[in-house]
């Protein structure tokens, strides 16, 4: 008999997770390694990527591949999914986690310009899509898969944005949300439409994360949070990552779960 604890452990599988190279990507490929995966890392920077692979091999003794992504280009993410197979055999994981804002465009909604809305919308949503069309491609072959989305807490609630005008913070873009959103439901459809084909699809929606913000916004953001801290990068995504993509998730799909403190369920 499987012990329970076995059913979180990855050994044999071959994963790809997308914006891999630092903060949550990088945490969600060091879980998947720990736990026995191979992994694919991609990033836009082929020397970020090369690092992080290194890094990451030196810390698990894990079997990494580096790769360059973007994941706008439809056509890029079909080679990234040749490339791991080449390399893997198979693909048995992807997690789409790239995504984000560009730090020096503006964020208030009136000052937003139409390129960076379509550009922060192809990142976050279109390259989701795409990537998980790729990997559909080989998974539906398998009859076996998963596929994690890292959404947020932005697709889920709006921002009060007092929180960031008094730690002189720039604010989340509207257009963030909406792609955030997005991935939610894609989320939900996806894992109905590929249920039949043996693929499983869930989602990570994180709230904030404490990374070198301003005191004050930091104080604020605990405050309003139940747990009263934002999260902590290395630790508190590593094992809900670990828990979607292997088999002591195997009866879930189509979930959103949310890691955030409690934020979105204290008003």
């Amino acid at each position: 008999m499987t012990s329970a604890l076995d059913r979180f452990r990855l050994d044999g599988r071959i994963a790809l997770v997308t914006g891999g190279a630092r903060d949550l990507g990088f945490d969600i490929a060091d879980a998947l390694a720990s736990a026995g995966a191979k992994v694919a890392i991609a990033s836009r920077e082929a020397e970020r990527a090369e690092l992080a692979a290194q890094r990451l091999h030196e810390a698990t003794g894990a079997a990494v591949l580096p790769l360059v992504l973007d994941v706008r280009d439809a056509d890029a993410c079909a080679r990234a999914v040749r490339t791991v197979v080449d390399w893997g055999g198979r693909l048995d994981i992807l997690v789409n986690n790239a995504g984000g804002t560009a730090p020096d465009e503006p964020r208030p909604f009136l000052d937003r310009p139409p390129a960076a809305m379509t550009d922060l919308i192809a990142v976050n949503l279109l390259g989701t899509l795409f990537c998980s069309q790729a990997a559909v491609r080989v998974m539906a072959v398998q009859r076996s898969g998963v596929i994690l989305n890292i959404a947020s807490i932005a697709g889920l609630v709006g921002r009060d944005r007092r929180m960031y005008w008094q730690s002189a913070m720039a604010e989340q873009p509207v257009d963030y949300a909406a792609a955030k959103g997005g991935v939610i439901a894609l989320t939900r459809d996806l894992a109905a439409a590929l249920g039949p084909l043996g693929i499983r699809v869930n989602a990570i929606s994180p709230g904030g994360f404490a990374r070198q913000q301003p005191a004050a916004f930091i104080r604020a953001y605990a405050d309003r949070t139940p747990l009263g801290r934002m999260g902590r990068d290395g630790v508190d995504i590593k094992g809900p990552a670990i828990f979607l993509v292997s088999d002591a998730s195997a009866y879930i799909t189509g979930q959103n779960l949310v890691l955030d403190g409690g934020f979105t369920a204290w008003r």
